[in-house]
């Protein structure tokens, strides 16, 4: 295995939505890192983020500071257009940009925002993967699409569920 893709929740289908203080989610942020570090230990080197708020955050987050101790890790934003952070609040598009210009590789999917841009995006990036890590419980929507896609392609996919509580 060299290259992992993530998809996950964004924000509004989180039970804390954007208060990644709560227990909840910083149990999931250790999550999304513990399997991380669990498939660079497999092998992976190349992780390929879309770049959303919420989950997909979290987890480019979680590769960047294990390139603090693994240098040879690196990240990719697929960017389904680039607009895609143009509506968000300053802190938001502050903390897309740190992430941005930390990546090794972006891959713009489309110029303009488009029906289908998010959707190609996801698909970008299953192709280029041999695993797909997802923060996932059954909501329909694009994660649960990028996660039966994967698995129609024959891809590994680890399942982090989002908890209720932030006991493990």
């Amino acid at each position: 295995m060299e290259a992992c893709a993530f998809t996950g929740y964004r924000p509004e289908k989180l039970p804390w939505r954007y208060d990644e203080r709560d227990e909840r989610c910083v149990a999931l942020k250790r999550r999304i890192s513990d399997a991380v570090e669990a498939v660079y230990n497999a092998g992976a080197r190349h992780f390929i983020c879309g770049m959303a708020k919420g989950c997909d955050t979290y987890f480019a987050e979680a590769v960047l500071a294990l390139r603090d101790e693994y240098p040879d890790i690196t990240l990719e934003a697929a960017i389904p257009c680039e607009t895609q952070s143009g509506s968000w609040s300053r802190e938001d598009r502050e903390r897309y940009y740190y992430i941005l210009h930390q990546c090794d590789r972006q891959t713009v999917i489309s110029r303009d925002y488009t029906p289908e841009c998010m959707l190609r995006r996801n698909r970008y990036m299953v192709d280029a993967a041999q695993l797909l890590i997802a923060v996932f419980d059954g909501k329909p929507g694009g994660t649960m699409q990028t996660v039966h896609y994967a698995k129609s392609m024959g891809k590994e996919v680890v399942e982090i569920p989002v908890e209720e509580t932030g006991e493990e």
